[in-house]
């Protein structure tokens, strides 16, 4: 396993997650390869929020991931994938820049998910220089999700975040 160094502190991409709705896939092997992500299960159609303020990068549907997004943060030191998306938020495209928090998809079974099993796949890689996240080095997100949920669950709640779209 390719690990990074630990990410900064995070925003749930799903609200309401729970240390039990958090499973350490991220060393299992999945259509013979690496998986390399966090699968969070969620019905279709829950909001799916930018886990840090940066800009979408890049928009793509691929026959594995379906309809994605490649999100990089304010320093272009990480890129956050989301994947198996049933949609993006609108306003969301390419060069936008958003704020951690902000709704940038909703949660679908696009590409190769199951329709049995709705979810948001979501991978972090650590950029290099030439700031090509095909070639970056992958980090395990699941402690950062797993410290972003505690700090959910022992914080005020926040002002709701604009969205970029309306929840379907």
């Amino acid at each position: 396993m390719l690990v990074g160094p630990s990410l900064p502190d995070l925003i749930l991409p799903i609200e309401g997650l729970t240390p039990a709705s958090l499973h350490d896939n991220f060393d299992e092997m999945h259509f013979g390869h690496a998986h390399e992500a966090i699968d969070i299960m969620s019905p279709k159609g829950t909001p799916v929020r930018a886990v840090v303020s940066g800009v979408i990068r890049k928009l793509f549907l691929s026959a594995a991931g379906g309809n994605t997004i490649y999100q990089f943060d304010a320093a272009n030191t990480y890129c956050y994938y989301y994947a198996h998306l049933d949609r993006y938020a609108d306003g969301v495209h390419e060069g936008v820049e958003v704020k951690a928090g902000d709704v940038i998809a909703f949660v679908g079974f696009s590409g190769n998910a199951s329709p049995l099993a709705p979810h948001l796949h979501f991978a972090v890689t650590e950029l290099g220089p030439e700031k090509q996240w095909w070639k970056g080095k992958v980090v395990n997100p699941f402690p950062a999700l797993l410290a972003a949920v505690k700090r959910a669950k022992f914080s005020p709640k926040p002002p709701a975040s604009k969205a970029h779209g309306n929840a379907p």
